[in-house]
């Protein structure tokens, strides 16, 4: 009897140990990214960001830790390599890779100077979502002689194409529930047994971003009037969806130092009181900013686009875009 209760604990703990080994796990990249897959799978599988928080892709240079969590992954989704360029090469082959920019049914915006229009990266058709009241006064071509090439060198490996898709979706609200419905799909594909769970996380996290965006229309509408200036070009999505106006940026990649005759024209612009605010990003060195501000009475404020404060959990994302707005609006007010 006794040899019987013990195959048959030995029985449960196999089963137990055999459920547990196949908890489906999601590897994402960015902080922002695995606040969004963090809800969508909660209660079915497990997901973290390799990026520690606050970390840019920009530099990014993968750890042998980070290579063995992305092999292990059952799902490894990532931006795509206009922002991750560090896996482009590993994900190649990669099976269970999943590029958000390489699926239908999210409506990227482009870089185009010219026309500051939304395409689909699908077949490229534009449609002039992305006309903003303002003009960046720069040609995002890296092919350009850019004012932010002065005394820099590039990166080789480590930059975006900033004369094409646009990766940094998650600052749209708009973009980030289509793209939580693709990522939705997938998951179901590659974990049918919870699909119910996963609908029902994808109907909560909608209904909460669309509250949030109702608040931030609320919040920023009073507001669009207003110019201002940011570190490096990557709030195209937010400031698109509330109809902010943004008079230009230091430099087109944070990790590319601004160019003498932009920072000139950036001084000129506040000394002419064409600006209310000016925004830095933790990520990055303030020191240009105060430099180029002192004097003029501008407020300075902070926008943190890798949400690196911003505590991890249920309603994680909803919790960056308010953040994100807050920022904007204190700024500007």
């Amino acid at each position: 009897m006794q040899r019987i209760t013990s195959l048959a604990c030995a029985a449960a703990l196999m089963l137990s140990s055999s459920a547990m080994a196949k908890e489906f796990n999601v590897v994402t990249t960015i902080k922002p990214l695995n606040l969004i897959v963090s809800e969508l799978v909660q209660g079915a599988a497990t997901s973290e960001a390799i990026l520690p928080p606050g970390v840019s892709p920009h530099d990014y240079a993968l750890r042998p830790s980070d290579v063995k969590k992305l092999n292990n992954a059952d799902l490894v989704i990532w931006v795509g390599p206009q922002l991750e360029t560090f896996l482009t090469k590993l994900m190649a082959d990669n099976p269970n890779s999943f590029a958000l920019t390489q699926q239908a049914g999210i409506h990227f915006l482009n870089y185009a100077s010219e026309e500051k229009d939304e395409a689909h990266h699908d077949d490229h058709d534009h449609d002039h979502d992305h006309d903003h009241d303002h003009d960046h006064d720069h040609d995002h071509d890296h092919d350009h002689d850019h004012d932010a090439h002065e005394g820099h060198d590039e990166h080789a490996g480590h930059h975006h194409n900033h004369s094409g898709l646009n990766p940094h979706f998650w600052m749209g609200p708009k973009q980030t529930i289509e793209a939580a419905n693709v990522i939705t799909e997938a998951l179901i594909k590659h974990d049918p047994l919870h699909k119910n769970v996963y609908l029902a996380n994808l109907s909560t996290f909608t209904s909460e971003v669309n509250q949030a965006v109702n608040e931030l229309n609320t919040e920023l509408k009073p507001l669009s009037g207003k110019g201002y200036y940011v570190f490096h070009d990557g709030y195209g999505y937010f400031e698109h969806q509330f109809g902010l106006n943004n008079l230009g940026h230091f430099t087109v990649e944070p990790d590319r130092r601004p160019g003498a005759k932009t920072l000139i024209t950036i001084r000129k612009a506040l000394q002419d009181k064409q600006a209310y605010c000016v925004f830095s990003e933790p990520q990055f060195s303030p020191a240009v900013v105060d430099s180029v501000t002192e004097g003029t009475g501008v407020n300075i404020g902070t926008l943190d686009p890798m949400a690196t404060n911003v505590k991890e959990g249920k309603g994680g994302y909803v919790r960056f875009i308010k953040e994100l707005g807050q920022s904007f609006a204190k700024c500007l007010k």
